[in-house]
């Protein structure tokens, strides 16, 4: 590499110049003395926003939810204790595909090379052990060294954008200061190109596989919108007149209003017109299709025999199976070979309608989601936790929604620092917030990084006493699904003294429909009281299902009265 093509800048200001380039303008994380030298790079460069969180795991979390809407995120931890309690969070960025760079300010290089006792560490001379436990739910990681840096630095943040999944990256502390030579050039972040052969191969395949099918139709999991295919699948959906069903994974992925779009696909869960368009279709065009019971209700999704399999960079079509290909190139040739089609008869499922509530009686969670479906707007951004507020996956959102939620990892707490993440990157849109009571106990202290922000989320919170979705699976009234009791919708005045938030503890549907009228020109909390036994019906029988699979045939679920219903 020629002088002309290279530069001296120290290692840790490289690093934040290629995060930068990578389109991350916001740090999540927490100091310690580890990492302190890169705060203070990252503090005198200007050129990204520290955003300090409460806990390492909630800065995890908030680099994923910022990932999702900004495509790719970021945050710094200390070495071990940091690293170690954000670990739940990574993993579960690897599980959903989001591409988030973990950066850990280390131990020295010194105290390595010498095996140099050091705190945050097990005092036994070992240096890998934190590089291997990330190993295991990462893409790629490394210790940066003034010999590697200029090269892996590229190489993690490349992988990471490529291939939708976090990556870890240790930057001992004595060495973010060190010059080294580095590439003049800015970052271009890039697929790697397809094949030529293989591609023209399996864009022929699939095009003849959906061009001769009597019936077909598209089901789309999670990476149709990581890799930024939505366009692509609705595009082709249109010329073919092919129903569009999703993964629960892939929630308003899918402009919910097309005709095309035939609902939510949970294997016997699903809605009777949804189910008779994959299953009763000749030919099922999959897109990044990974099933798991949550999402094939519980394992009784049954795709047609004849089923192609389109994934990032690879497909199979019949027997064959294509390397080299990208997702996009694959669509876009399809979508340019195929003929259009004039007309196909799709049956979308009806919306139903559920009865009128009376204004003035206990808050129920039927007269609950009716009030939400009523509530949400185009542009949303929905954030979503495990529990009776999966509810949501019934809603119908209007075009434009963007639906965030960890529904194959399944942490509890994770909507509320996602939604710091998400109100970092898009601060314009309106956001909602939908939680339980025990989801939200696991990160609530974020809530106060929020306001100390300034922003205007809407938080919907269900007060009904504790676990209800695990109450279905099993304790019915057994105090183990039982928490403590918090004044919640006083938190914001305790987390922030001075906040002008709009908070609200409603009872009836009348008390919250008059939240929901509430200008959102500042934060809005509202509290719901429900029953405790009070559960959505899908969400019972999920849960009983889901407790079968579980706990087997002798579990302890069998008893009577030992499962909401």
């Amino acid at each position: 590499m020629s002088s002309s093509q290279t530069k001296r800048m120290t290692i840790g200001d490289f690093l934040l110049r290629r995060m930068a380039e990578a389109g991350i303008g916001h740090v999540f994380g927490v100091p310690g003395d580890y990492n302190l030298e890169l705060l203070q790079q990252m503090h005198d460069g200007g050129t990204m926003e520290w955003v300090g969180n409460c806990n390492e795991l909630n800065a995890s979390y908030a680099a994923d939810g910022y990932a999702r809407l900004k495509g790719m995120g970021a945050f710094m931890v200390t070495n071990a204790v940091g690293a170690m309690s954000a670990i739940n969070g990574v993993a579960g960025c690897y599980a959903e595909h989001v591409p988030v760079i973990a950066v850990c300010g280390s131990i020295p290089l010194r105290s390595i090379e010498r095996n140099l006792g050091m705190h945050h560490t097990m005092a036994d001379g070992t240096w890998d052990r934190f590089l291997s436990a990330f190993s295991q739910v990462t893409a790629a990681q490394v210790r940066l060294t003034p010999r590697n840096a200029a090269m892996e630095i590229d190489r993690l943040i490349l992988t990471a954008w490529r291939e939708k999944l976090p990556v870890y990256m240790e930057v001992p502390s004595d060495i973010a200061y060190l010059e080294i030579e580095v590439p003049a050039e800015a970052l271009v972040l890039h697929q790697p190109p397809s094949d030529p052969e293989r591609l023209r191969s399996c864009v022929a395949a699939v095009a003849s596989f959906l061009s001769e099918a009597k019936s077909a139709a598209i089901l789309v999991d999670l990476d149709v919108s990581r890799f930024g295919v939505a366009a692509e699948v609705m595009e082709l959906a249109e010329k073919l007149r092919l129903p569009i069903a999703a993964c629960s994974t892939a929630k308003a992925v899918i402009t919910e209003a097309l005709p095309n779009y035939v609902g939510i696909y949970n294997g016997k869960a699903s809605a009777p017109e949804t189910i008779e368009a994959v299953e009763g279709s000749e030919r099922l065009l999959a897109i990044g299709y990974r099933p798991i019971e949550v999402t094939t209700g519980d394992f009784s999704a049954e795709l047609p025999a004849e089923t192609i399999h389109l994934r990032s960079h690879s497909a199979d079509v019949g027997v064959a199976n294509f390397q080299a290909v990208n997702l996009k190139d694959v669509l876009r040739g399809v979508i340019d070979a195929v003929s259009p089609v004039a007309e196909r008869t799709i049956r979308k499922p009806a919306v139903p309608k559920p009865p009128a509530a009376d204004g003035s009686a206990k808050l129920t969670q039927m007269a609950y989601w009716k009030a939400v479906q009523e509530y949400v707007k185009p542009g949303d951004v929905l954030l979503v936790d495990n529990g009776t507020s999966y509810a949501l996956f019934g809603v119908e959102l209007p075009e434009g929604c963007t639906f965030v939620g960890s529904v194959n990892w399944g942490s509890i707490g994770f909507s509320v620092g996602a939604l710091l993440g998400t109100l970092t990157a898009a601060p314009e849109r309106r956001h909602l917030l939908f939680v339980g009571d025990g989801s939200f106990q696991e990160a609530a202290q974020e809530l106060s990084t929020i306001m100390r922000h300034g922003h205007k989320p809407v938080v919907l919170l269900i007060n009904n006493g504790g676990y209800t979705i695990e109450r279905g699976y099993l304790g019915r009234d057994e105090p183990y699904n039982d928490i403590a009791t918090w004044a919640y919708a006083e938190l914001p005045k305790v987390l922030c003294p001075n906040t002008t938030a709009r908070s609200f503890v409603v009872e009836t549907p009348d008390d919250l429909r008059k939240a929901m009228s509430a200008p959102n020109d500042k934060m809005i909390f509202i509290e719901s009281v429900m029953d405790p036994h009070d559960i959505p019906a899908p969400i019972a029988a999920s849960s009983n299902h889901g407790a079968d699979v579980d706990y087997g045939p002798r579990g302890p679920h069998h008893r009577d009265g030992a499962q909401l219903r």
